[in-house]
């Protein structure tokens, strides 16, 4: 049985018929255990939707998400959440950001010292515990958001555009952090991002969307041997690989656009 198993998902919002919206139609996918899926597809396709259907924050339509084996059917420790914006408590240290999960979890104080002290120098921010986030990089609160989920140890990893908010330099320092943590803990992770490049880079296996209602257009392993380094990204099989994931999403991108435009203008 796969990890996470999304079946038939329709995600309708307002009433039936022309009144409604229809952001998800038909989704079906599955995530293995171990397995680092990643899901892109045009603007407005529905990809943080779906992702906040498997962390049980919305409820679908129809169809059925179950994460091994249990349904889902609203949030749960067994699933933790990176999101762009980096969501920390800015009244708290790093330290205390991090132990968050575990000390509600009733966690004894000194075993959930020592997790949080573990998974801040996991993302390289060791020496920094007793910062406020005011204090801290863009790119060092996303890598204490990553902490503070890995802490609480959870069955999957849901991150969404975790890293769009970031420069070009420290995105790239941090998907090798993030490949670089998945390879030896191998947690299992869904990933949604626009960037192409991120996608292959990170991903095992790669979903894309179809414009509005979103569906699965395609999904494709990614052949690319791992461990991986940022020397990939100028590779011939990666550079294929883009094409044809550049290929899809332009034929759904075209689709999305006003009736009447001329896209060869």
């Amino acid at each position: 049985m796969a990890k996470l198993r999304i079946d038939n998902v329709l995600l309708r919002f307002g009433p039936k018929g022309d009144g409604g919206v229809t952001a998800l139609e038909d989704i079906s996918l599955d995530v293995e255990e171990g397995e680092l899926s990643v899901i892109v597809g045009p603007s407005g396709c529905g990809k943080t939707s779906l992702l906040r259907l498997v962390a049980g924050l919305v409820q679908p339509t129809a169809g059925t998400i179950r994460l091994d084996g249990k349904l889902v059917t609203k949030p749960g420790k067994d699933r933790g959440m990176v999101f762009q914006s980096y969501t920390l408590f800015p009244w708290l240290t790093v330290q205390a950001n991090v132990e968050f999960g575990p000390r509600i979890a009733n966690m004894p104080a000194r075993e959930r010292r020592e997790i949080a002290r573990h998974f801040i120098q996991e993302v390289g921010l060791a020496g920094f515990e007793r910062a406020y986030p005011k204090q801290l990089s863009g790119g060092m609160m996303q890598r204490v958001a990553l902490a503070r989920a890995l802490a609480n140890d959870p069955e999957i990893l849901l991150m969404d555009e975790p890293f769009g908010a970031l420069d070009s330099q420290t995105r790239s320092l941090m998907q090798e952090l993030l490949l670089s943590i998945w390879e030896h803990s191998k947690k299992t992770v869904l990933f949604i991002t626009h960037d192409i490049d991120e996608a292959i880079f990170l991903g095992d296996r790669v979903y894309v969307m179809t414009a509005r209602p979103g569906r699965i257009k395609e999904g494709f392993e990614i052949g690319i041997p791992r461990p991986r380094s940022v020397e990939v990204l100028t590779s011939p099989e990666f550079m294929e690989m883009k094409r044809r994931v550049m290929r899809l999403i332009h034929e759904e991108a075209i689709k999305a656009l006003p009736e009447g435009v001329d896209t060869a203008s």
